[in-house]
């Protein structure tokens, strides 16, 4: 069973939604999981990694960290490793860049086979799909291949930052990118086997969208055939 937990935006990185944190650890068939910290889209930035470790370290789990701008030592191993991986915001264009430098991509891959749940916000939701709305050239949204672990697209903040939604639409609409979802900011799509088994709601006015193209027109909605909890701490 492969498992992916895409979050719009929240959680420990912006000190909301700590539910969410918890939530993703109790996912884990071990007692006390080991989780890891990809930060490369925000460069490593000592700021985020205080943030993860100040959140894990009081949960039942054993927290760690990846560092890509420093000394690498033994990356497949630490990977391989993990139970968990938390892969956080920032620009997604260049994390996946210095990913496909290291070869992560097939790391990673090989671990979601294994049973290492793959889960992330922001910039660490994206990239799973394969492609999605970003930020990271500029002040404007441009559409960006992903890794496709996930089909279709993404887009998070999607009732955060207004300009999005018109922007992903517009995409999908003439067939830049595929159909996809659309996840609020303190909002999780539990993905299983590649299907959103699971919408979990850190906010009571925040959920995740399907978005496609029927009759020519788009059309969202929220994401049907998957069960909506509200997130309660492990």
């Amino acid at each position: 069973m492969s498992q992916i937990i895409t979050i719009g935006g929240g959680g420990f990185l912006s000190g909301t939604e700590p539910d969410l944190d918890s939530y993703i650890l109790s996912q884990s068939d071990t007692k006390s999981p080991k989780i890891g910290f990809i930060g490369t889209a925000s460069g490593d930035d000592t700021r985020f990694v205080v943030r993860f470790f100040s959140r894990y370290s009081k949960l039942n789990c054993s927290p760690s960290a990846l560092n890509l701008f420093g000394r690498v030592e033994d990356l497949e191993r630490w990977i391989s490793d993990q139970d968990i991986i938390f892969v956080g915001g920032g620009n997604t264009k260049s994390m996946l860049g210095v990913w496909e430098s290291w070869e992560i991509p097939s790391l990673l891959n090989a671990a979601l086979s294994n049973g290492t749940i793959l889960s992330g916000v922001s910039a660490g939701a994206i990239c799973w799909f394969e492609s999605g709305v970003t930020d990271s050239m500029g002040s404007f949204y441009s559409p960006l291949k992903g890794l496709g672990f996930i089909k279709g697209s993404c887009c998070p903040h999607y009732s955060a930052e207004p300009d999005r939604q018109p922007v992903y639409e517009s995409l999908i609409s003439t067939s830049e990118i595929p159909p996809g979802v659309a996840i609020d900011d303190g909002v999780a799509v539990h993905w299983i086997n590649g299907v959103p088994k699971r919408i979990v709601s850190g906010k009571s006015d925040a959920s995740a969208y399907s978005v496609s193209v029927a009759g020519g027109q788009i059309v969202t909605e929220q994401i049907k055939g998957a069960e909506y909890i509200v997130a309660t701490s492990a």
